[in-house]
């Protein structure tokens, strides 16, 4: 089965004599610029933008990652706190960050003569809220790991199998993801929030997540390291202080995907 999803998914992208790739430097997004190599050879172009809620270790590891890929990345400015309706946090924000992100995608694509723009969006994406789905959908970006119907899991595994550093990282997502709904986002908080997730990252810890509701920082951590979280709460309380949290707690749910979606109750969009 995993076999026929990767061969799909060459097919599709075989549809193509070049794309462009929403590239950060994930499991995803890593996963699909190898798998477009196989097919396309060097006539892919990895657009990776950087902004405040894109943290600099992850950037300069996109980096890292284009040129063990042997492709051409172009690193641009998408500054989303900027964007009118993304700072004030509604529940559609991610609408307004992908628009954005994508309009300029799309604009570069043509200019250098294009012929799409892919993301690393995968089945599994599509069960919990997002509504940037919507603007990529709007755009026509095309989204082939998602309709070949490969998931996380299977994405990791052939990861492996490619010899991708990525097959076993940790999901990410943007910080603008740390913040609840209504709460203003700012470069400064974002900052806080990034400085603690540094930190504990170099404690050793791997999936977890640092959310901030004004002056408490909530840390989910995965179940498996929940017991080393509680025997590192004082240094784990000190990370947060040091970035500017007043209060520190950690979550006794864990980490989970799409944790400040919990609050919304009418159906996706």
């Amino acid at each position: 089965m995993i076999t026929k999803k990767l061969n799909d998914l060459k097919k599709i992208i075989s549809e193509y004599n070049s794309v462009a790739i929403a590239f950060s430097g994930g499991v995803d997004s890593t996963f699909l610029a190898r798998a477009a190599k196989e097919v396309l050879g060097d006539n892919i172009l990895l657009v990776t933008a950087a902004s405040s809620t894109y943290p600099f270790e992850e950037l300069e590891e996109s980096k890292k990652l284009a040129a063990r890929l042997g492709l051409e990345q172009l690193i641009i400015v998408s500054e989303e706190i900027e964007i009118p309706g993304f700072s004030e946090n509604t529940p559609d924000r991610c609408y307004y960050c992908k628009s954005e992100l994508f309009m300029k995608i799309n604009e570069i694509a043509g200019k250098k003569n294009l012929e799409a723009v892919f993301d690393g969006t995968n089945v599994d994406d599509l069960g919990d809220y997002r509504p940037g789905r919507k603007a990529i959908e709007e755009l026509g970006i095309r989204s082939p790991i998602c309709e070949a119907g490969l998931t996380k899991k299977e994405i990791r595994k052939i990861s492996l199998d490619y010899g991708l550093p990525t097959a076993n990282k940790p999901a990410f997502a943007c910080l603008a993801s740390r913040f609840p709904y209504g709460e203003d986002i700012t470069k400064e908080k974002l900052k806080r929030v990034e400085k603690c997730e540094s930190e504990i990252r170099k404690l050793g810890f791997g999936q977890f997540r640092v959310r901030s509701h004004e002056d408490l920082a909530r840390i989910e951590l995965s179940t498996e390291e929940m017991p080393r979280g509680w025997e590192k709460r004082v240094e784990l309380d000190k990370i947060c202080k040091n970035a500017g949290f007043t209060y520190s707690s950690i979550d006794l749910r864990g980490y989970r995907t799409g944790a400040m979606n919990e609050t919304i109750h009418t159906n996706f969009v």
